[in-house]
This record gives C-alpha cells, sequence and structure tokens, in this order.
C-alpha cells in the first residue's frame, strides 16, 4: 500500500457492496452469479473503480484487494437482507405457484408429495426451515463474497489504476556550455 496517502475504503466497499448484494439477491438477475461469480466480481471492481477514483495518486494491487474484500463482505450482509425482505413480499405467491402444481400433477410420486408439503410449511414448520437454509446461504455468501470480490478488486486495481505522473530531472545548466 501506498505510505504516501491513507486510503478510506468505506464509501468505495459500501458501494461495491450495494452492487454486488443487490445484483445477488434480485429474482432471476442473479442468475448472473452463475457465471463465475459474477455479480459478486462486479462488487469488488466497482469497490476498486471507486477507490481509485477518490485518490489522486495510484491504487495499488493490495488496495484493491482490501476494499474489494470489505465489499464481498458487506454485499453478503445486504444480499442476505434483501433476499428476506423479497422472500416476505414473494413468498405467498411462491406458495400458491406451489400449491397449484400439486393440485395440477395428480399422480405425483408420494415422495415428491412430501417434498412439496414440507416446502408449504409442512414437518419444518415452513419458516424455520427456510431461516435455516437462508443462513447456510449467508454463510456461503460470506466465503464466496470474500474470495471472488477480492479476486474482482484485484482486477478493478489492475484496470482502473491511474498512471503514476511523470518524474522530472533537475537539470542545472553548468557554466561554460
Amino acid at each position: 500500500m501506498s505510505t504516501t496517502t491513507s486510503r478510506t475504503y468505506g464509501q468505495p466497499a459500501l458501494i461495491g457492496g450495494v452492487v454486488m448484494g443487490v445484483l445477488s439477491a434480485l429474482p432471476l438477475i442473479k442468475l448472473g452469479n452463475i457465471c463465475c461469480c459474477l455479480w459478486v466480481i462486479t462488487g469488488g471492481v466497482v469497490a476498486a473503480y471507486v477507490l481509485q477514483q477518490n485518490q489522486g495518486d495510484p491504487i495499488e494491487i493490495a488496495d484493491g484487494a482490501l476494499v474489494g474484500l470489505f465489499a464481498g463482505l458487506i454485499g453478503a450482509v445486504i444480499e442476505l437482507v434483501l433476499s428476506l425482505v423479497l422472500s416476505v413480499l414473494l413468498g405467498p405467491m411462491e406458495r400458491e405457484l406451489r400449491r397449484q402444481l400439486q393440485d395440477t400433477l395428480v399422480n405425483m410420486p408420494p415422495e415428491f408429495r412430501n417434498i412439496f408439503d414440507q416446502m408449504n410449511g409442512g414437518r419444518y414448520g415452513g419458516g424455520l426451515f427456510f431461516l435455516g437454509l437462508r443462513m447456510a446461504a449467508f454463510f456461503f455468501s460470506l466465503v464466496i463474497g470474500a474470495v471472488f470480490s477480492t479476486i474482482g478488486g484485484v482486477i478493478g486495481a489492475s484496470i482502473f489504476r491511474k498512471q503514476p505522473p511523470p518524474r522530472t530531472i533537475d537539470v542545472t545548466p553548468t557554466p561554460g556550455m
């Protein structure tokens, strides 16, 4: 890291984390993460970009890695909160779709019917089962977010790094020339 100026990672990490968290939580759009953790890496790249824009001198690769790491951790929390809110809002519609599917497939084997019953709040109580799955996904997102957004931060620092100013050479004229 550069010793000439102090770096502030808070705002760039928050912006990168919001990009990662929102895109990773939205229905259908979150499928972009299937492609090599696209939104997670994008959060790290955005964080490194914002960090470089806030600095006069070039950022180092280590700066990009650190701000990417922070963005990944923040993004995992944002993804958790947003996905919980979306689940509450969209949950009744999803349950109704599952019920209609179950009613439509009359000849469904009993094993599949049991799975649908459990997902609709049967043996596992629905909410408790969902919360357990969501927390497992959160810890997975923390690990994946930390790793891949750090990689994104390194990529972003490499791409958006400003060129250092040219060095000047002090030439003093010599008498007699």
